[in-house]
């Protein structure tokens, strides 16, 4: 299958492009880029540095893609954006190049859809299928697990991780920690669990009874947080959901845990 460049594109010489990609007007590919089969450039799409685009994802006008990150520490380094399969990137998107100091390297997974303005900062680490809505944002070096969903407007601080299958409400700053399957407000305050989404991924009626009674303890329960953290290992760590918010809450260090407005 042919590779098919608009005669007013520019790519340069040594970029790597596979079989079937589309390259639209007046969009312009470095040449350290690598484009896997039947990517799409729709027009005016940057492509610069070493950046890798998986098979089949659609990039929309005004997209930048590898760009230098935005941090004063970056120094030229040939640091990395790696895009996974079957991603839809639209209008005005904006990914940068990972630091040396960083992960050295800005990862986007599979079957993701950035929409419209949103960005992800250096040395971003997004699982699969991620939904960023417009003008969602995360800071450098931040970690989005499988199946988030960002709501429009929001901003996750920089280092903050959105564990699985949480959903961030629009306009929401979050500076903490949000576990999996968390429901975040529009203020930025942890909201009880992303149950829809649990059942849309198949969770039984006992697993999600569980781990409601698991977030009851963990964040509404008596005593010191420790505690309570103790309490629901004791009784509920033997059922996987449960288990993985444990987990995810053990292993933070960088930023506090995103909790429930007090009452």
């Amino acid at each position: 299958m042919a590779v098919s460049i608009h005669p007013t594109a520019i790519v340069e010489k040594g970029a790597e492009l596979a079989d079937g990609v589309d390259i639209g007007p007046f969009c312009t590919v470095s040449a350290r880029a690598q484009l896997h089969e039947n990517v799409r450039l729709i027009s005016h799409v940057s492509i610069a540095g070493s950046t890798t685009l998986g098979a089949r994802t659609i990039v929309s006008p005004f997209a930048a893609l590898g760009g230098a990150p935005q941090d004063t520490k970056y120094k030229g380094e040939d640091t990395k954006l790696i895009v996974g399969t079957d991603c839809l990137i639209r209008e005005g998107c904006i990914l940068h190049l990972g630091t040396v100091q960083g992960r050295g390297q800005t990862v986007i997974g599979n079957k993701c859809m950035l929409m419209n303005n949103s960005h992800v900062g250096h040395d971003g680490l997004i699982g699969n299928s991620v939904i960023f809505s417009t003008h969602a944002v995360c800071g450098g070096v931040s970690t989005i697990d499988d199946f988030v969903i960002l709501g429009g407007n929001c901003a996750i601080h920089q280092l903050g991780r959105i564990g699985l299958g949480a959903f961030i409400g629009g306009s929401s700053a979050v500076v903490g920690d949000v576990i999996p399957y968390g429901m975040v407000d529009n203020h930025g305050y942890l909201h009880g669990l992303n149950i829809v989404g649990l059942k849309r991924r198949g969770a039984t009626r006992d697993t999600i009874h569980t781990l409601r009674g698991a977030y009851r303890e963990l964040f509404h329960g008596e005593g010191y947080f420790q505690d309570r953290f103790a309490r629901v290992t004791e009784a509920s760590a033997h059922v996987p959901e449960v288990k993985r918010v444990l987990d995810f809450i053990d292993a933070g260090d960088k930023r506090p845990l995103c909790i429930p407005r007090s009452t």
